[in-house]
């Protein structure tokens, strides 16, 4: 496993972790927490934040008030009840794995801006990336949240406005019953312990989709998952001379960027998604 630490700004920073298992991952993301909580109560120190920017081994992982009823068949893939909230689900290589380990109480953030502030940076990152040259198809196709099942979504538009249509819509009108959704991209998962959060978010960017079939995907039976780059032509490495297509790297720094924002106050949250 290969660590490599860098300063975000003043109060953040980010390690990735490379072929990661999830165990020792989580047992030092645990162990840092409870570090800072300590610091914080023995001496009133405010430590830096920290995006842990993880590559795992493939894992099937059991939030804390799982059932495992969810799992719907026996692999040779481990699986792990760990103590996030959420139901059952799967990371691995291909899919990009953030853990957030913040401070909420420094920040001003509550339980419900953590997660409002994680599905917008996911949406923001998509719907960037799905607007770009190299997306299947850069119109009709949008990522949102849903208030009734966290995660980050993929829609399609059913039906194209006229002009009269627009004319008669109500101002700031979002369209969701247009559109059709397609599956889920993005899943997350957060444990808050005295004020400090960790875990965090799992986007799909490239990996094998496969794995998602011996599980009911966060406990929803039939959710179909997708990955971004069946959307969006994408490679493993950045070739910036030809400029073909994403890399998983550049993605990752997308997200990377507007996360640190968020944390800075730099992006201000949105309305709530629908219910």
């Amino acid at each position: 496993m290969q660590n490599t630490t860098q300063q975000l700004n003043d109060t953040l920073i980010s390690k990735s972790l490379t072929t990661a298992d999830y165990v020792p991952t989580l047992d030092a993301m645990l162990a840092r927490t409870l570090a800072r909580i300590d610091l914080k109560k023995q001496q009133g120190l405010r430590t830096p934040d920290e995006l842990w920017i993880v590559d795992h081994n493939d894992v099937y992982t059991l939030g804390q008030a799982g059932k495992e009823k969810h799992i719907l068949q026996r692999t040779n893939t481990p699986i792990i009840k760990t103590d996030r909230g959420g139901q059952v689900t799967w990371h691995g290589h291909g899919q990009l794995v953030i853990y957030w380990l913040f401070d909420l109480n420094s920040l001003g953030w509550s339980v419900r801006n953590l997660v409002s502030h994680a599905e917008q940076a996911i949406e923001d990152v998509i719907n960037d990336c799905l607007q770009n040259p190299f997306s299947s198809d850069p119109t009709t196709i949008s990522a949102h949240a849903r208030r009734d099942a966290p995660g980050v979504y993929l829609y399609a538009d059913t039906s194209v406005a006229d002009d009269s249509d627009d004319a008669n819509a109500p101002a700031n009108s979002t369209f969701l019953d247009d559109k059709i959704m397609l599956g889920k991209m993005a899943s997350l998962g957060f444990k808050i312990k005295h004020g400090f959060s960790y875990h965090g978010i799992a986007l799909n960017l490239n990996c094998d989709l496969s794995a998602f079939n011996a599980i009911n995907p966060c406990g929803y039976a039939g959710m179909q998952m997708l990955r971004l780059s069946d959307f969006v032509a994408m490679q493993k490495v950045s070739d910036e001379q030809t400029g073909e297509a994403l890399s998983y790297e550049q993605v990752t720094q997308k997200l990377i960027d507007n996360i640190a924002k968020r944390h800075a106050g730099l992006i201000e949250l949105r309305a709530l998604a629908p219910k």
